[in-house]
């Protein structure tokens, strides 16, 4: 049988298994903040992946100042591209919603919004 799973990784790099929806808007709050640095010390980040052990993979990474990129993976792995990266600028309550779709298993949803393609 085939598990779905849902990780956050948080602006600090730390993963969140499961992660609520309290935990999502903790972390949004810390990117969208503008104090939130990558380890390298570039802007920092967090990005929620849903997929499933024996396929598919969805990511949704959003960065300081609300970039948003959307990828679509073959796996865990990110061996093959199912789609061109997807980006758009996003508020804070619109990333929030565009998460809350992806634990919800609504990639379609996501797949609608007014994405730039690359």
């Amino acid at each position: 049988m085939t598990q779905a799973w849902l990780i956050l990784t948080g602006p600090d790099g730390r993963d969140i298994a499961a992660p609520t929806e309290a935990q999502l808007t903790a972390a949004l709050a810390e990117v969208y903040d503008g104090h939130t640095r990558a380890a390298d010390g570039g802007p920092g980040s967090a990005v929620l992946k849903f997929g499933y052990d024996d396929g598919l993979m969805y990511l949704l990474e959003v960065g300081t100042g609300g970039a948003v990129r959307y990828e679509e993976w073959s796996d865990r792995d990110c061996e093959i591209a199912l789609a061109d990266p997807r980006r758009m600028s996003a508020d804070q309550a619109d990333a929030l919603q565009l998460w809350k779709w992806l634990a919800q298993r609504q990639v379609a949803r996501i797949r609608e919004q007014d994405w730039q393609d690359g």
